[in-house]
């Protein structure tokens, strides 16, 4: 597989999708660098992988932070060919409930912390005339509902970004766009309003992804061949009707 000897960064890495991601590449022999802030989670899970796997706790919203993550991988492992950028919030809410201070954290965290990692390490690839760059967003970045609005907005700038991204860097940088549907993780966690919390126990009532099968889509769009760009995927549950 041309994944193994990869140089991979995943953010997020500490739980979920990010976490999934991280196991099934260094199974397949790429040489991974964790990120996230939970350092514990980050250490056992680097313990558990193997000598190939590094960590580095990394807040996505401090720009100083990304550009560290980005030297230290090539420092580890002498490049960087795939940078995962997953890490994301997600505390639905109706705009009237006015949480301010979480809208915020979306824009910092979905927005921000994505364009930091593209800064951290675009330089870099476009040096060296390849790399790929992989961006997590969301179906909610093609549909909006009443109480994802901001939410859906971030996801939506995800990927435009990533758009925008691709046409520049066309024939040097791979760039993919990964559009979950309702899959296992700790994101819905974030969720405190509580006609948002209730709504959604009756509205999402099919069997959700596991995290390794959006992590097996991550593979598949690294796994293809050089010449070929795995542009965009939406991976939904075969229930979600939107």
């Amino acid at each position: 597989m041309s994944i193994a000897g990869k140089s991979v960064i995943v953010t997020g890495a500490s739980s979920g999708i990010g976490e999934a991601t991280a196991r099934r590449l260094a199974g397949a022999g790429a040489r991974v660098m964790l990120a996230a802030r939970r350092e514990d989670r980050l250490k056992s899970l680097a313990e558990d992988l193997g000598s190939d796997v590094h960590y580095r706790v990394t807040d996505v919203t401090n720009h100083d932070d990304m550009l560290a993550l980005g030297e230290a991988t090539i420092e580890a492992f002498g490049r960087i060919d795939v940078l995962v950028n997953n890490a994301g919030y997600m505390p639905l809410s109706y705009l009237s409930s006015r949480r301010v201070d979480e809208w915020d954290a979306m824009i910092d965290i979905n927005i921000k912390g994505v364009l930091y990692g593209i800064d951290a390490v675009l330089t870099h690839m476009l040096e060296r005339g390849e790399g790929h760059i992989i961006n997590v967003s969301s179906v909610a970045g093609h549909v909006t509902r009443g109480s994802s609005a901001v939410y859906s907005g971030t996801k939506f700038a995800v990927r435009a970004i990533s758009e925008g991204l691709r046409q520049e860097t066309a024939g040097k940088v791979r760039v993919t766009i990964i559009s979950p549907g309702g899959t296992k993780s700790e994101l819905g966690q974030g969720i405190k309003d509580e006609k948002v919390l209730t709504e959604a126990a009756n509205r999402f009532n099919f069997r959700f992804l596991e995290a390794d099968d959006i992590a097996a889509s991550i593979a598949f769009a690294i796994d293809a061949p050089a010449h070929v760009g795995v542009n965009e995927m939406i991976v939904r549950p075969l229930e979600q009707e939107f």
